[in-house]
Protein backbone atom coordinates (compact mmCIF):
# COMPACT_ATOMS: atom_id res chain seq x y z
CA UNK A 1 0.00 0.00 0.00
CA UNK A 2 1.16 3.67 -0.70
CA UNK A 3 0.38 7.12 1.02
CA UNK A 4 -0.74 9.52 -1.13
CA UNK A 5 1.52 11.44 -2.45
CA UNK A 6 2.92 14.75 -0.69
CA UNK A 7 4.89 17.51 -1.72
CA UNK A 8 8.30 16.66 0.44
CA UNK A 9 8.95 13.28 2.13
CA UNK A 10 11.52 14.34 4.55
CA UNK A 11 14.34 11.26 6.36
CA UNK A 12 14.80 12.42 9.89
CA UNK A 13 13.39 13.84 12.81
CA UNK A 14 16.94 15.89 13.86
CA UNK A 15 17.48 19.35 14.01
CA UNK A 16 17.49 19.48 10.00
CA UNK A 17 14.28 17.76 9.07
CA UNK A 18 12.57 19.16 12.00
CA UNK A 19 13.09 22.81 10.71
CA UNK A 20 12.92 22.02 6.94
CA UNK A 21 9.54 20.61 8.03
CA UNK A 22 8.33 23.75 10.36
CA UNK A 23 9.34 25.97 7.61
CA UNK A 24 7.84 24.03 4.31
CA UNK A 25 4.47 24.16 6.23
CA UNK A 26 4.58 27.76 7.01
CA UNK A 27 5.40 28.16 3.38
CA UNK A 28 2.05 26.04 2.78
CA UNK A 29 4.13 22.92 1.61
CA UNK A 30 3.09 19.71 2.07
CA UNK A 31 5.35 17.36 3.65
CA UNK A 32 5.78 13.88 5.69
CA UNK A 33 8.71 13.36 8.26
CA UNK A 34 9.90 9.64 8.90
CA UNK A 35 12.30 9.22 11.76
CA UNK A 36 13.32 5.23 12.45
CA UNK A 37 13.32 5.91 16.15
CA UNK A 38 10.50 6.26 18.72
CA UNK A 39 9.86 9.94 19.68
CA UNK A 40 11.08 8.94 23.32
CA UNK A 41 14.46 8.12 21.51
CA UNK A 42 14.53 11.91 19.29
CA UNK A 43 13.27 13.47 22.31
CA UNK A 44 15.58 12.33 25.20
CA UNK A 45 19.39 12.52 22.96
CA UNK A 46 21.55 14.42 24.01
CA UNK A 47 23.77 16.38 21.47
CA UNK A 48 24.88 20.00 20.79
CA UNK A 49 23.60 22.39 22.50
CA UNK A 50 25.56 25.64 21.06
CA UNK A 51 23.27 27.89 18.41
CA UNK A 52 24.97 30.81 16.85
CA UNK A 53 23.38 33.93 16.05
CA UNK A 54 22.41 32.89 12.37
CA UNK A 55 20.86 29.45 14.11
CA UNK A 56 18.57 32.02 16.76
CA UNK A 57 17.44 34.48 13.91
CA UNK A 58 16.44 31.72 11.49
CA UNK A 59 14.49 30.07 14.78
CA UNK A 60 12.88 33.05 15.67
CA UNK A 61 11.75 34.62 12.28
CA UNK A 62 9.86 31.77 11.85
CA UNK A 63 8.50 31.10 15.03
CA UNK A 64 10.46 28.20 15.97
CA UNK A 65 12.36 29.68 19.19
CA UNK A 66 9.98 30.63 22.13
CA UNK A 67 11.40 27.67 23.83
CA UNK A 68 15.47 28.84 23.65
CA UNK A 69 14.53 32.49 24.16
CA UNK A 70 12.84 31.51 27.42
CA UNK A 71 15.17 29.22 28.59
CA UNK A 72 18.03 28.77 26.80
CA UNK A 73 21.45 30.90 28.17
CA UNK A 74 23.32 33.37 26.41
CA UNK A 75 27.48 32.51 26.34
CA UNK A 76 30.03 35.25 25.59
CA UNK A 77 33.21 33.89 27.10
CA UNK A 78 35.32 30.92 26.34
CA UNK A 79 38.56 30.03 28.66
CA UNK A 80 42.23 28.36 27.45
CA UNK A 81 44.40 26.57 30.35
CA UNK A 82 47.48 25.11 29.62
CA UNK A 83 50.65 24.81 31.68
CA UNK A 84 51.74 28.38 31.01
CA UNK A 85 48.55 29.27 32.52
CA UNK A 86 45.12 30.58 31.64
CA UNK A 87 43.49 33.45 30.20
CA UNK A 88 39.58 33.92 29.08
CA UNK A 89 37.99 35.75 25.58
CA UNK A 90 35.13 37.60 25.86
CA UNK A 91 34.42 36.85 22.12
CA UNK A 92 30.90 38.53 22.23
CA UNK A 93 33.10 41.33 22.10
CA UNK A 94 35.29 41.03 19.70
CA UNK A 95 34.91 40.24 15.60
CA UNK A 96 31.41 40.61 14.87
CA UNK A 97 29.62 40.93 18.77
CA UNK A 98 27.51 37.84 18.33
CA UNK A 99 27.37 35.21 21.55
CA UNK A 100 26.31 31.76 21.43
CA UNK A 101 22.62 30.93 22.96
CA UNK A 102 23.66 27.72 24.90
CA UNK A 103 20.11 25.35 24.77
CA UNK A 104 20.25 21.06 24.59
CA UNK A 105 19.25 20.17 21.67
CA UNK A 106 16.93 17.14 22.65
CA UNK A 107 15.25 20.46 24.14
CA UNK A 108 14.95 21.90 20.59
CA UNK A 109 14.10 18.90 19.01
CA UNK A 110 10.95 18.36 21.48
CA UNK A 111 10.18 21.98 20.52
CA UNK A 112 10.35 21.94 16.72
CA UNK A 113 8.33 18.16 16.85
CA UNK A 114 5.49 20.42 18.86
CA UNK A 115 5.30 23.04 16.81
CA UNK A 116 5.45 20.71 13.36
CA UNK A 117 2.37 18.72 15.10
CA UNK A 118 0.69 21.97 15.65
CA UNK A 119 1.08 23.15 12.33
CA UNK A 120 -0.52 19.75 11.09
CA UNK A 121 2.60 18.07 9.98
CA UNK A 122 2.71 14.42 9.93
CA UNK A 123 5.20 12.15 11.64
CA UNK A 124 5.79 8.72 11.06
CA UNK A 125 7.99 7.46 13.92
CA UNK A 126 9.43 3.90 13.89
CA UNK A 127 9.26 3.95 10.33
CA UNK A 128 13.06 2.93 8.30
CA UNK A 129 13.15 4.13 5.11
CA UNK A 130 14.65 1.54 2.90
CA UNK A 131 15.26 2.59 -0.34
CA UNK A 132 14.99 6.05 -2.59
CA UNK A 133 13.84 5.30 -5.91
CA UNK A 134 12.81 8.33 -8.65
CA UNK A 135 9.85 6.65 -10.87
CA UNK A 136 8.28 7.03 -14.11
CA UNK A 137 7.09 9.25 -14.47
CA UNK A 138 10.18 11.43 -13.24
CA UNK A 139 7.78 13.91 -10.92
CA UNK A 140 7.78 11.66 -8.09
CA UNK A 141 10.23 9.90 -6.26
CA UNK A 142 9.07 6.88 -4.07
CA UNK A 143 10.49 5.77 -0.36
CA UNK A 144 9.98 2.00 0.41
CA UNK A 145 9.45 2.15 4.59
CA UNK A 146 10.69 -1.41 6.46
CA UNK A 147 7.40 -2.99 7.53
CA UNK A 148 5.49 0.41 6.28
CA UNK A 149 3.47 1.77 3.96
CA UNK A 150 5.21 3.67 1.01
CA UNK A 151 5.47 7.24 0.84
CA UNK A 152 5.59 8.84 -2.37
CA UNK A 153 6.48 12.61 -3.14
CA UNK A 154 7.50 15.27 -5.68
CA UNK A 155 10.47 15.84 -3.80
CA UNK A 156 12.77 13.90 -1.04
CA UNK A 157 14.93 15.51 1.58
CA UNK A 158 17.81 13.29 3.22
CA UNK A 159 18.12 14.77 6.65
CA UNK A 160 18.68 11.44 8.08
CA UNK A 161 22.18 11.74 9.30
CA UNK A 162 25.45 10.06 8.55
CA UNK A 163 24.26 6.63 8.25
CA UNK A 164 20.67 7.23 6.70
CA UNK A 165 19.27 6.21 3.55
CA UNK A 166 19.30 9.49 1.85
CA UNK A 167 23.14 9.59 1.70
CA UNK A 168 24.23 6.59 -0.02
CA UNK A 169 20.75 7.42 -2.44
CA UNK A 170 22.80 9.91 -3.43
CA UNK A 171 26.64 8.32 -3.69
CA UNK A 172 25.04 5.84 -6.19
CA UNK A 173 24.45 8.15 -8.71
CA UNK A 174 27.89 9.26 -8.40
CA UNK A 175 27.97 11.99 -5.92
CA UNK A 176 32.25 12.24 -4.45
CA UNK A 177 33.03 13.00 -1.29
CA UNK A 178 36.28 14.90 0.23
CA UNK A 179 37.08 13.53 3.85
CA UNK A 180 39.78 13.23 6.60
CA UNK A 181 39.97 11.53 9.70
CA UNK A 182 41.77 14.14 12.21
CA UNK A 183 43.26 11.09 14.01
CA UNK A 184 41.64 12.15 17.18
CA UNK A 185 39.05 10.13 19.58
CA UNK A 186 37.17 11.97 22.43
CA UNK A 187 35.06 10.53 25.35
CA UNK A 188 31.90 12.68 25.65
CA UNK A 189 30.93 12.33 29.07
CA UNK A 190 27.72 14.13 30.26
CA UNK A 191 27.86 14.85 33.86
CA UNK A 192 24.46 15.68 36.20
CA UNK A 193 26.66 18.67 37.95
CA UNK A 194 26.27 22.12 37.72
CA UNK A 195 28.54 23.94 35.48
CA UNK A 196 32.00 24.46 37.60
CA UNK A 197 33.18 27.72 34.77
CA UNK A 198 31.59 30.68 33.96
CA UNK A 199 32.88 30.03 30.09
CA UNK A 200 33.60 27.18 27.79
CA UNK A 201 36.84 25.33 28.74
CA UNK A 202 39.41 23.65 26.38
CA UNK A 203 42.57 22.94 28.43
CA UNK A 204 45.77 21.97 26.13
CA UNK A 205 47.75 18.89 28.26
CA UNK A 206 50.68 16.29 27.25
CA UNK A 207 47.75 13.63 28.50
CA UNK A 208 45.93 14.72 25.71
CA UNK A 209 42.88 17.76 25.40
CA UNK A 210 40.21 18.28 27.77
CA UNK A 211 36.66 20.32 27.42
CA UNK A 212 34.10 21.98 29.62
CA UNK A 213 31.01 22.97 28.26
CA UNK A 214 27.80 23.88 29.65
CA UNK A 215 24.13 22.66 29.19
CA UNK A 216 22.02 23.40 31.73
CA UNK A 217 22.10 24.68 35.27
CA UNK A 218 22.12 21.00 36.81
CA UNK A 219 23.87 19.67 33.74
CA UNK A 220 27.79 19.63 32.04
CA UNK A 221 29.18 18.55 28.85
CA UNK A 222 32.91 17.26 29.46
CA UNK A 223 35.48 15.93 27.10
CA UNK A 224 38.70 13.95 27.28
CA UNK A 225 40.91 12.91 24.38
CA UNK A 226 41.23 9.62 24.81
CA UNK A 227 43.22 6.75 22.17
CA UNK A 228 41.36 6.11 19.27
CA UNK A 229 39.92 2.05 19.63
CA UNK A 230 38.99 3.27 23.51
CA UNK A 231 35.61 1.31 24.81
CA UNK A 232 33.67 3.83 27.20
CA UNK A 233 33.34 0.77 29.42
CA UNK A 234 37.13 1.24 30.04
CA UNK A 235 36.73 4.66 31.82
CA UNK A 236 34.83 4.44 34.80
CA UNK A 237 33.77 7.84 37.23
CA UNK A 238 36.53 7.68 39.30
CA UNK A 239 38.99 7.87 36.02
CA UNK A 240 36.55 10.00 34.61
CA UNK A 241 36.96 12.70 37.50
CA UNK A 242 40.37 12.45 37.93
CA UNK A 243 41.65 12.35 34.40
CA UNK A 244 39.38 15.98 34.02
CA UNK A 245 40.86 17.32 37.61
CA UNK A 246 44.59 16.10 36.35
CA UNK A 247 44.10 18.22 32.63
CA UNK A 248 41.91 20.67 33.79
CA UNK A 249 44.47 21.81 36.51
CA UNK A 250 42.58 21.66 39.41
CA UNK A 251 44.90 22.19 41.92
CA UNK A 252 45.90 25.31 40.03
CA UNK A 253 42.78 26.99 39.33
CA UNK A 254 39.84 25.43 41.55
CA UNK A 255 38.03 22.46 41.63
CA UNK A 256 35.00 20.64 39.51
CA UNK A 257 31.71 20.59 40.98
CA UNK A 258 31.50 16.70 40.22
CA UNK A 259 28.08 14.31 39.94
CA UNK A 260 27.22 11.50 38.31
CA UNK A 261 27.91 10.29 34.95
CA UNK A 262 24.92 10.25 32.62
CA UNK A 263 25.81 8.98 29.77
CA UNK A 264 29.38 7.94 28.22
CA UNK A 265 30.37 7.73 24.47
CA UNK A 266 33.44 7.79 22.30
CA UNK A 267 33.71 9.87 19.01
CA UNK A 268 36.26 9.81 16.26
CA UNK A 269 36.94 12.98 15.09
CA UNK A 270 35.99 12.69 11.17
CA UNK A 271 34.95 15.03 8.60
CA UNK A 272 33.13 14.45 5.31
CA UNK A 273 31.69 16.64 2.82
CA UNK A 274 29.53 16.04 -0.70
CA UNK A 275 30.85 17.54 -3.62
CA UNK A 276 27.22 18.27 -4.40
CA UNK A 277 23.93 17.73 -1.68
CA UNK A 278 21.60 17.03 -3.82
CA UNK A 279 20.46 16.24 -7.88
CA UNK A 280 17.04 15.70 -9.31
CA UNK A 281 14.44 14.94 -6.99
CA UNK A 282 16.67 13.57 -3.78
CA UNK A 283 18.58 16.42 -1.79
CA UNK A 284 20.17 16.49 1.32
CA UNK A 285 20.73 18.88 4.51
CA UNK A 286 22.79 18.48 7.70
CA UNK A 287 24.92 15.50 9.01
CA UNK A 288 23.44 13.57 6.20
CA UNK A 289 25.25 16.35 3.42
CA UNK A 290 28.24 16.57 5.37
CA UNK A 291 29.69 14.73 8.64
CA UNK A 292 31.96 17.67 10.41
CA UNK A 293 33.92 17.23 13.35
CA UNK A 294 32.76 18.68 16.87
CA UNK A 295 35.71 20.81 17.35
CA UNK A 296 34.37 23.77 17.04
CA UNK A 297 30.63 23.22 17.46
CA UNK A 298 29.08 23.70 13.80
CA UNK A 299 26.82 20.49 13.05
CA UNK A 300 23.74 21.98 14.31
CA UNK A 301 24.17 25.36 13.18
CA UNK A 302 24.72 23.97 9.76
CA UNK A 303 21.61 21.78 10.02
CA UNK A 304 19.90 25.37 10.28
CA UNK A 305 21.37 26.93 7.59
CA UNK A 306 21.13 24.42 5.07
CA UNK A 307 17.32 23.84 6.34
CA UNK A 308 16.27 27.47 6.03
CA UNK A 309 18.05 27.10 1.92
CA UNK A 310 16.75 23.75 1.54
CA UNK A 311 13.10 25.55 2.50
CA UNK A 312 13.23 28.15 0.09
CA UNK A 313 14.10 26.28 -3.21
CA UNK A 314 11.95 23.70 -2.59
CA UNK A 315 9.26 26.15 -2.37
CA UNK A 316 10.28 27.90 -5.49
CA UNK A 317 10.27 24.39 -7.23
CA UNK A 318 6.94 23.11 -5.73
CA UNK A 319 5.11 26.64 -5.80
CA UNK A 320 6.50 28.17 -8.90
CA UNK A 321 7.89 25.40 -10.93
CA UNK A 322 11.57 26.99 -11.30
CA UNK A 323 14.11 24.57 -9.98
CA UNK A 324 16.58 27.08 -9.98
CA UNK A 325 17.01 27.50 -6.60
CA UNK A 326 17.73 24.03 -6.20
CA UNK A 327 20.28 24.16 -9.10
CA UNK A 328 21.74 26.75 -6.99
CA UNK A 329 21.77 25.05 -3.59
CA UNK A 330 24.94 23.82 -3.59
CA UNK A 331 26.22 27.12 -4.76
CA UNK A 332 24.70 28.56 -1.64
CA UNK A 333 25.29 26.08 0.77
CA UNK A 334 28.79 24.96 0.44
CA UNK A 335 31.17 28.47 0.74
CA UNK A 336 29.36 28.24 4.60
CA UNK A 337 30.27 24.52 4.62
CA UNK A 338 33.55 24.85 4.27
CA UNK A 339 34.10 27.95 5.94
CA UNK A 340 32.70 25.76 9.14
CA UNK A 341 35.29 22.86 8.06
CA UNK A 342 38.47 25.08 7.81
CA UNK A 343 37.42 26.72 11.38
CA UNK A 344 36.76 23.51 12.83
CA UNK A 345 39.87 21.92 11.69
CA UNK A 346 42.01 25.15 12.71
CA UNK A 347 40.81 24.75 16.16
CA UNK A 348 41.59 20.75 16.40
CA UNK A 349 45.13 21.78 15.29
CA UNK A 350 45.31 23.95 18.49
CA UNK A 351 43.20 22.19 20.70
CA UNK A 352 45.36 18.70 19.85
CA UNK A 353 48.82 18.37 20.20
CA UNK A 354 50.88 15.60 18.64
CA UNK A 355 52.12 13.05 21.19
CA UNK A 356 55.33 11.29 22.21
CA UNK A 357 59.18 12.75 22.30
CA UNK A 358 60.39 12.46 19.25
CA UNK A 359 61.49 15.52 16.94
CA UNK A 360 58.45 16.14 15.11
CA UNK A 361 56.50 15.67 17.98
CA UNK A 362 58.25 18.24 19.70
CA UNK A 363 57.80 20.45 16.85
CA UNK A 364 54.00 20.03 16.53
CA UNK A 365 53.51 21.24 20.19
CA UNK A 366 55.89 24.11 19.80
CA UNK A 367 53.71 25.24 17.24
CA UNK A 368 50.25 23.96 19.18
CA UNK A 369 51.67 26.71 21.87
CA UNK A 370 52.15 29.31 19.97
CA UNK A 371 49.47 29.35 18.11
CA UNK A 372 47.46 29.95 21.74
CA UNK A 373 49.76 32.56 22.68
CA UNK A 374 49.12 34.66 19.63
CA UNK A 375 45.43 33.96 20.37
CA UNK A 376 45.86 35.50 23.94
CA UNK A 377 48.02 38.06 22.43
CA UNK A 378 46.68 39.23 18.95
CA UNK A 379 43.59 41.28 18.89
CA UNK A 380 43.79 40.62 15.09
CA UNK A 381 43.47 36.68 16.13
CA UNK A 382 40.84 37.32 18.30
CA UNK A 383 38.77 39.37 15.99
CA UNK A 384 39.51 36.43 13.45
CA UNK A 385 38.59 33.59 16.15
CA UNK A 386 35.40 35.56 16.71
CA UNK A 387 34.22 35.99 13.92
CA UNK A 388 34.26 32.55 12.80
CA UNK A 389 34.08 30.46 16.20
CA UNK A 390 30.05 31.99 16.13
CA UNK A 391 30.05 32.52 12.42
CA UNK A 392 28.19 30.00 9.88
Amino acid sequence: MTTAQVGVVILGAGPAGLVLGNLLLDRGIDCVILERRDRAAVEGRARAGFLAAHSVRVLTEHGLAAGLLARGKTHTTCLFRSDRGEFTLDYGKLGLGEPHTVYPQQELVRDLIAEYLRRGGEIRFGAEAAEVAEEAPAARVRVRVHGGADVTGRYVAGCDGHRGTGRPALTARGTRTARRDHGVSWLAVLVAAPPSLEAVGYALHERGFAGHMARTDTVTRYYLQCPRGTAPADWSEDRIWTELATRLRTAEFGPLRDGPVLEKAVVDLRSDVLESPGTGRLWLAGDAAGLISPSAAKGANLAVLQAELLARALETALAHGDATGLARYAADCLPHVWRAHEFSHWMSGLLHGPAGQDDEARYGRALQYARLESLRTSRAHQDFFAENYTGI
